[in-house]
């Protein structure tokens, strides 16, 4: 198993397609199903930002990757400054194996290694499979966001 960053946009494009389709699947209101091209082009946009970071895990071929961030929150009347490793999406085509977690310690020694204390996500709450990984993780609620039809 490899562990890389990479700037490979259309491979981390291709392996967005489950991610894509479940959210899909589970929101069909919200999100459209996966269409390679438009993905493709958003990924290789957001490789040209300096703090986000795409990895790409691989053992015999591409399994899975992620897209973090390194952000920085400035102080403000109401908040103290604070700096933590955002994943914006994760996903590994092959479960129970290993890989989520061994993607994840690789994210937390990239934020330990930069002096990062916080690394951050959410979820779609109907998400149970990403629920129960994370849980597993060691990660708690701090804030929820909610909403009303109107």
């Amino acid at each position: 198993m490899k562990i890389t960053v990479t700037k490979d946009y259309e491979v981390i494009a291709k392996l967005n397609e489950p991610v894509q389709n479940l959210h899909a699947d589970l929101y069909p209101d919200r999100f459209k199903r996966f269409a390679y091209e438009p993905v493709r082009d958003f990924v290789m946009g957001m490789m040209h930002d300096p703090n986000s970071v795409f990895l790409l895990l691989e053992d015999e071929g591409p399994l899975g990757y992620a897209w973090i961030e390194f952000r920085t929150y400035q102080e403000s009347l109401f908040r103290k400054a604070y700096q933590s490793v955002y994943v914006h999406q994760i996903s590994v085509s092959v479960q129970h194996k290993g890989y989520g977690s061994a993607l994840m310690n690789h994210i937390y020694e990239m934020a330990r290694s930069r002096g990062i204390g916080r690394v951050e996500l959410d979820y779609w709450c109907d998400n149970s499979v990403a629920k129960e990984f994370y849980r597993k993780q060691g990660f708690v609620k701090y804030r929820e966001l909610v909403y009303k039809e109107v």
